[in-house]
């Protein structure tokens, strides 16, 4: 399954009757927000706004609110897990091929095939139909949404920020959301451990005054998920993104820098942050279910804006889980879980809820062979990346069901000794945090509710059995069933 830009996937959802067009005149300050937040809530389609208040451009919203739909933008079939799968081929892969020639030669054939999956560059691209420059730049000429009733203004919410690394030359993509504070200039929420910030800083430790900045909407849906992935600096997300949608995405020169965009975004923004210079940006309903408050970033200045005939603009809201980013996280989680067992191969499964907005909470489930193996995977999983913003760990044992939030709270609070079973620490939080009182730094808590060894403070004796039926009986009332007559 493979989308060449958000209009294929658009129709595909429509076939699948997961899309509804919204033909009503419809306020881009908050209305399409309260529809929308209904809708994820609720399991229901994506929406095309097909007639914005004061807008010839329509808006597409929760196209990834749902599991089938964030499958489906990725090219796979009906379940996340199968993300998990091929990235498990690919580390296979890379970890050294299998003994014996016809393995190896399968192997090779496999590791050649990855070079398809590399960006390919192209002219004259859909996304550069239209141009507009100089006194023609003007953001409010989009339908860009004001989301919740505090917000500081209206936001660009599902935007593929595009940098360079000053020293290397790497580009990066991320979702930064961002401010719109006039015709020409926004603010860009690139955050402390984000990877555009990465390049800010680099980028003033040179001597620069400036970075080259482009912003892409829309796209393939692969395309635009790969910049919510916590990609290492040196990942390149568009062979993410050509890996799952197996075919390397399209990219052109952009306009008026040497950055590359995706040829099939909708809209195309160009321009530059200047290094020296801050503004307050917020507040916005954020993620975390809270707004977050006012605080200076970086300005970024549109010299240049670029369009498709006719273009569609891409929108996501967030706000009090769960929301659409929720679902993209998931696959986040999905593509990280054989990267982590890789490292940790005790690991079994690892779920972050909902409820936790991804940095707040992780459940892992581990094979335990040793004392203090639950401590080791968690610390192990915040030395990891982006994982080290992570609040709260908990570790249960592999035949937990990690996605079964009762079974996990039952584990929790039969399993766990408070005095023996809390581990705590301190390091990098999450920009976003409310409750540490300091920002950006702050403690964080590790629960260990395995089954616990002797030698970990267990009880003396075996740790008591679960209450389960015998295979026997079950099998025996599973066949006499219809004869009890219970409907």
């Amino acid at each position: 399954m493979k989308f060449q830009d958000i209009r294929e996937f658009i129709t595909f959802l429509e076939q699948k009757g997961e899309l509804h067009r919204i033909s009503t005149p419809v306020d881009t300050r908050l209305e399409i927000t309260e529809i929308a937040d209904r809708m994820i809530k609720s399991g229901g389609p994506a929406l095309l706004f097909e007639s914005p208040l004061g807008y010839d451009i329509p808006v597409l919203i929760n196209a990834f609110g749902k599991d089938n739909r964030i499958c489906w933008a990725l090219g796979l079939c009906d379940e996340l897990d199968q993300v998990a799968e091929k990235v498990q081929g690919i580390l296979d892969m890379v970890q050294g091929p299998p003994e014996g020639i016809v393995n190896k030669l399968r192997t090779l054939g496999q590791l050649a095939n990855l070079a398809s999956y590399r960006p390919r560059t192209v002219s004259n691209p859909p996304c550069q139909d239209v141009v507009l420059q100089g006194e023609d730049v003007d953001l409010f000429k989009f339908p860009i949404l004001q989301c919740w009733p505090m917000d500081g203004g209206r936001y660009i919410t599902l935007p593929l920020v595009i940098t360079r690394d000053p020293e290397t030359g790497i580009q990066n993509y991320g979702i930064y959301r961002m401010q719109v504070y006039d015709r020409r200039t926004t603010g860009m929420h690139w955050q402390t451990h984000k990877v555009g910030a990465h390049h800010e800083r680099i980028g003033r430790q040179l001597g620069l005054d400036r970075l080259d900045v482009a912003v892409a909407l829309g796209g393939d849906p692969a395309t635009i998920w790969s910049g919510s992935a916590p990609m290492p600096p040196d990942v390149d997300e568009m062979m993410v993104a050509g890996f799952l949608r197996g075919e390397g995405v399209a990219l052109a020169k952009a306009l008026t820098s040497d950055l590359m965009v995706p040829a099939e975004a909708e809209i195309v923004l160009e321009g530059y942050v200047l290094l020296n210079e801050q503004r307050l940006e917020g507040p916005f309903g954020d993620h975390t279910g809270y707004y977050s408050m006012p605080d200076p970033y970086p300005v970024f200045h549109v010299t240049c804006i670029t369009h498709r005939n006719r273009p569609i603009y891409p929108a996501a809201i967030v706000g009090r889980p769960p929301t659409e980013d929720y679902w993209m996280g998931k696959v986040t989680e999905r593509m990280f879980l054989p990267v982590i067992k890789t490292l940790m191969p005790e690991v079994v499964d690892m779920n972050m809820p909902a409820e936790g907005i991804f940095h707040n909470l992780v459940i892992v489930s581990v094979k335990k062979e040793y004392p203090g193996q639950a401590r080791k995977v968690m610390h192990g999983l915040w030395g990891m990346g982006l994982m080290s913003l992570v609040k709260g760990i908990i570790v249960v044992d592999h035949f937990v069901d990690v996605k079964n939030i009762s079974e996990v709270a039952w584990r929790v609070t039969s399993n766990m000794d408070p005095a023996q079973d809390f581990v705590f620490t301190t390091g990098p939080i999450d920009d976003l945090d409310v409750a540490s009182p300091t920002p950006k730094f702050g403690s964080k808590v590790g629960i260990d509710a395995t089954i616990k060894m002797p030698q970990e403070g267990g009880r003396t004796g075996e740790w008591p059995p679960d209450v389960v039926m015998s295979p026997e009986v079950k099998d025996l009332v599973d066949h006499k069933w219809a004869s009890y007559g219970i409907s």
